[in-house]
């Protein structure tokens, strides 16, 4: 099979800032690529994968869908006891000491940048294996937004080099948003799983308005905590319970209310906190 030496890809994880990006590329105010790939964990709210639906509509280049695993499934798997080759920043609370602290994150890893870059490597004509060429490059572009300059980082793969539009033209997420608005297009909704541990108490509250997310949430929340499995994750000691909220208390029992609708008056409680988790997630 033919070797190709250059490719041009889309990161896509059809939230404000890849769907910004993507469409400003079918527009021309961004160089056109030669794909869009987006990986699925298995546990998006399904309004993006409905907007993922929408942008295959809109763009005329392809988008190429790649998944290792499920993740929702697999912590359910995990829960009884099948699979545990994964591992989740899972907030951890010691019951004897009650000393909180969080495990490390190892899903937008295994989930997402692997299956991109195996994906990568297919379009490139690379088996599974096959040493890739040294004069070989591929540019990807991430939908990261110029105030979340933070979360940009260097490609671990050297014929991989990681470029940022957004933060090129200075766009941040109010200004994608309003593009949206001024194109005419469906405005994209947040993409994060649905039980991932960085959301805020913002997008908590917004994901418990709906019943079916929430009742999963419940349900992910429990199944860490109380299966023997996920009990022993931490320190392989079941005296660390782990919980899906910062809190470290069972989810649905969390008052996501803000400081200042508690009348503490902090405007700044979520300040800081991710909604998202690193480079290829909630973008």
């Amino acid at each position: 099979m033919e070797k190709k030496k250059k490719l041009r890809v889309l990161s896509l994880g059809a939230g404000v800032q890849s769907s910004t990006l993507a469409l400003m590329i079918e527009k021309g105010e961004v160089p056109m690529v030669d794909c869009a790939i987006f990986a699925d964990v298995g546990a998006e709210p399904q309004s993006v994968y409905n907007h993922l639906e929408y942008l295959k509509t809109k763009l005329s280049y392809p988008i190429y869908i790649v998944q290792w695993r499920n993740l929702k499934e697999d912590i359910i798997s995990a829960a009884k006891g099948k699979f545990t080759a994964f591992t989740a920043p899972f907030f951890s609370k010691n019951i004897e000491t009650e000393k909180k602290s969080m495990l490390r994150r190892q899903c937008t890893a295994s989930y997402k940048i692997k299956p991109v870059q195996q994906k990568i490597r297919e379009l490139l004509g690379y088996s599974k294996g096959e040493r890739v060429q040294k004069d070989t490059k591929v540019e990807m572009l991430m939908g990261i937004s110029y105030d979340e300059m933070i979360r940009m980082k260097v490609n671990t793969i050297k014929y991989i080099e990681n470029i940022y539009p957004l933060v090129e033209k200075a766009i941040r997420r109010n200004h994608c948003i309003n593009w949206i608005k001024k194109n005419n297009y469906k405005t994209p909704p947040r993409s994060a799983c649905t039980f991932c541990p960085y959301h805020s108490n913002t997008e908590w509250k917004r994901i418990k308005e709906n019943k079916e997310e929430w009742n999963e949430v419940i349900l992910i929340d429990k199944m860490i905590r109380e299966q023997e499995k996920f009990k022993n994750l931490k320190s392989g000691s079941v005296k660390d319970l782990l919980y899906l909220h910062r809190d470290c208390k069972p989810i649905d029992e969390v008052d996501f209310r803000s400081a200042e609708e508690k009348g503490q008056g902090n405007l700044f409680e979520d300040f800081g906190q991710l909604d998202n988790c690193e480079g290829m997630c909630g973008v």
